[in-house]
């Protein structure tokens, strides 16, 4: 059966080898060049160049365009959901996936047709090679390159609404050439990518806040009263409405929910911003994968993240916690291990092989651990993701829970062994089965 879907997929997986290969190999800025460039506003330019030679697929769309350094992916994902509820036809793009590039794309309930997702990309490619041989602004990255398919799709599919997930940022990040979203949304500020936005909350707010569109109403779920005084001032000069949701005493999932609650009444398909009262379920967001004993897949990447998983952890019970860990290495990985290793009874720490973004490795991330994990933990080192993940899962015992952690690249190598990218392929979802 696998080799049978393999040929059935072929072009897919070809599509997705050339826009792997073609953003690996041509040089030229990228977004982690942000800080250094003169000229950021290139990475919009050249964002827009592709669209005009496509024929602007981006046009004519209903927008709701989220950022924020935690909970976007889970807050366009619940607007979504309530907009093809309501009857819309609804594209949704959103960034990282866990197993299979068509994770990013989805009209409806269904992730683009893989097949539909090759013959885009075969359509493309004249015009980006025009772009790396001639572009004003030089070759298109692979980011860019899969929104510019995202959009063809959704066009294609006749959508009315779009719902965005910023990559990376918002000013100069590729989804924002849009220019007349309904309504624009951050949902927090915290300290994430500051290599590439800048080393303070301040900074990152100013880079976030360039989402906000004249016309557009805003809302944001952020606290800090120095923050939203910078986004409030942004939405005066954009000419965009301003509202700043109360979130006090609320835990993490629960300022989310009321988020998209108050998107989805100002789109005006809820009659109230509580009539939604759980999100839907996400991969590798504290996604439970097996229940005895418990394992969990969280991608989280950043302390803030981090944060969230703890909070989630505190309402399970279970014996012992074990731990499988592996960290980018341009994260603030000290951190983070700082706040989950003291947790744990067993940590398993590992590394990641990703062009581009290289991970900590699994003997530093391991001397990390010893330092603030109890006297009485156990410490174990495997470069091996998946025999690191086999090793922990083992040793588990009655009432024992599993957390994987740490990165959406390590969740994505764990997540395959319980659903591979042939099955996600095959029925356009990722559900485990």
């Amino acid at each position: 059966m696998k080799a049978q879907n393999q040929g059935r997929f072929t072009r897919y997986y070809a599509a997705v080898r050339f826009l792997e290969d073609f953003g690996k190999m041509n040089s030229g800025y990228r977004k982690t060049d942000l800080k250094s460039h003169p000229r950021p506003q290139i990475f919009l330019e050249r964002m827009q160049e592709l669209l005009d030679l496509i024929g602007n697929p981006e046009k004519g769309f209903k927008y709701v365009h989220i950022t924020g350094t935690s909970g976007k992916g889970s807050v366009a994902t619940a607007v979504h959901t309530e907009l093809v509820k309501a009857g819309k036809c609804t594209g949704l793009f959103t960034s990282p996936f866990t197993v299979s590039t068509i994770e990013k794309i989805q009209v409806g309930d269904k992730y683009v047709d893989p097949l539909i997702f090759a013959d885009i990309t075969e359509s493309l490619k004249p015009k980006i090679a025009l772009m790396a041989k001639s572009g004003r602004n030089g070759p298109p990255s692979y980011f860019e390159m899969i929104f510019a398919i995202a959009l063809t799709y959704f066009k294609k599919e006749k959508c009315e609404y779009v719902v965005l997930e910023v990559g990376l940022g918002g000013r100069y990040d590729a989804t924002n050439v849009i220019i007349n979203p309904l309504i624009t949304a951050i949902t927090n500020i915290g300290l994430d990518h500051t290599q590439i936005l800048g080393s303070t909350k301040t900074d990152i707010a100013k880079d976030k806040a360039g989402i906000i569109k004249e016309g557009s109403r805003f809302f944001t779920t952020e606290a800090d009263l120095k923050i939203l005084k910078i986004l409030k001032g942004e939405c005066d000069k954009a000419g965009a409405k301003f509202e700043a949701i109360k979130v006090a005493r609320l835990g993490y999932d629960a300022r989310n929910i009321l988020l998209a609650g108050y998107i989805c009444t100002s789109l005006g398909i809820i009659e109230s911003p509580k009539k939604i009262k759980t999100m839907p379920s996400l991969p590798a967001r504290f996604e439970i994968v097996e229940r005895k004993p418990l394992v969990i897949i969280d991608g989280a990447h950043n302390p803030s993240k981090i944060e969230s998983t703890i909070f989630n952890l505190k309402k399970l019970k279970f014996k012992k916690l074990s731990v499988v860990i592996a960290i980018s290495a341009d994260k603030d990985w000290k951190k983070m291990v700082r706040m989950i290793a003291p947790l744990a009874d067993r940590i398993h720490t590992c590394q990641f092989n990703v062009f581009g973004r290289p991970s900590v490795e699994a003997g530093i991330l391991a001397d990390e651990a010893r330092k603030v994990a109890h006297k009485q933990s156990e410490i174990n080192c495997n470069p091996d993701p998946v025999k690191a993940f086999r090793e922990a899962r083992k040793c588990l015992l009655k009432g024992d829970t599993l957390l994987v952690v740490g990165s959406f690249y390590l969740a994505g190598f764990i997540r395959a062994l319980y659903c591979p990218e042939e099955q996600i392929l095959k029925n356009r979802n990722c559900e485990i089965m």
